[in-house]
């Protein structure tokens, strides 16, 4: 008996029972995963089919109108456009155009200025993954995309250096230098972007909204955008260095002021002399 118990021991000590063990424990590992794997798939697909599905009755209450049953776009019977096509526009265009209050517009326009949400963000986040759902394109950006939080003071400064190099070279053309926005053609306008939210200020810049040009991935690297941003953000806290701001529009309002002010004054003045000379000549010559 104490042998056979000793033979035992050995055998249980030795490596063939170490490899056993080890083969038995990625069985039963595996075994689970395979088990509890497919229904978390699984639930995350019911649960993104029915975000589409409840987006899709959205779409064709509110927005089929202008952009058709299967956002394939719309034109009136003169074959004018009345709604673009959304097939690939994304995500992040819609979280952009509904989470800004552009969209819906109440009738087909030139431009859809920002106004307050008509959809909660359970409705906008059902929308957008319904649209996204027609074709692929941008996703909505994470915090972690347009954020600096958990940069160092000296990297966030220089992200603002970067951010304003691009800023000046690609945007004040049509936002102004100050981010006031201004006049475009046709109509249009570059709106004032200093009030707007970071995330959609680069779904702005991503999906290339109206007039705006896209900056894709491709043109603008994801930390460029974000470097724009920190630049964006850093003039809501500059401080006003006196005189009148004039809406900050630069030299179109500046030289409308000079114009009518400056000049007016002027020619106020010099018809104010005018008119004293006339009176002091008549005195004196009626005195005479």
């Amino acid at each position: 008996m104490n042998r056979s118990a000793g033979r035992l021991s050995r055998h249980r000590r030795g490596p063939v029972a170490g490899l056993a063990v080890l083969l038995l424990g990625l069985l039963v590992s595996g075994g689970l995963y395979a088990a509890l794997s497919p229904s978390s798939s699984a639930s995350s697909t019911a649960s993104d089919e029915q975000l589409v599905k409840e987006g899709r009755e959205l779409f064709l209450v509110g927005c089929a109108f202008c952009h058709g049953q299967n956002g394939e776009g719309q034109t009136d019977v003169n074959g004018k456009l009345i709604g673009p096509s959304l097939v690939g526009v994304g995500a992040a265009a819609v979280d952009f155009q509904v989470g800004t209050g552009r969209m819906p517009l109440a009738a087909p326009g030139q431009q859809g200025p920002a106004k307050p949400q008509t959809y909660n963000d359970d409705e906008i986040a059902a929308l957008a993954a319904y649209v996204a759902s027609l074709g692929p394109g941008p996703a909505i950006p994470t915090e972690a995309d347009y954020s600096t939080t958990g940069l160092t003071d000296e990297e966030k400064q220089a992200a603002v250096v970067r951010g304003g190099q691009i800023f000046l070279t690609n945007c004040t053309a049509c936002h102004n230098f100050t981010g006031e926005g201004g006049a475009m053609p046709r109509g249009g306008y570059a709106p004032r972007i200093l009030d707007t939210s970071p995330k959609h200020i680069y779904e702005a810049m991503l999906t290339g909204p109206g007039p705006m040009d896209n900056f894709s991935n491709g043109n603008l690297s994801p930390e460029e955008k974000r470097d724009v941003i920190a630049y964006i953000q850093s003039m809501r806290d500059q401080p006003g260095f006196g005189g009148f701001s004039l809406g900050a529009l630069g030299p179109v309002s500046e030289g409308l002021f000079a114009w009518i002010v400056g000049l007016g004054v002027c020619v106020a003045f010099a018809v104010w002399i005018a008119a004293h000379t006339t009176r002091s000549t008549k005195k004196k010559e009626s005195q005479a």
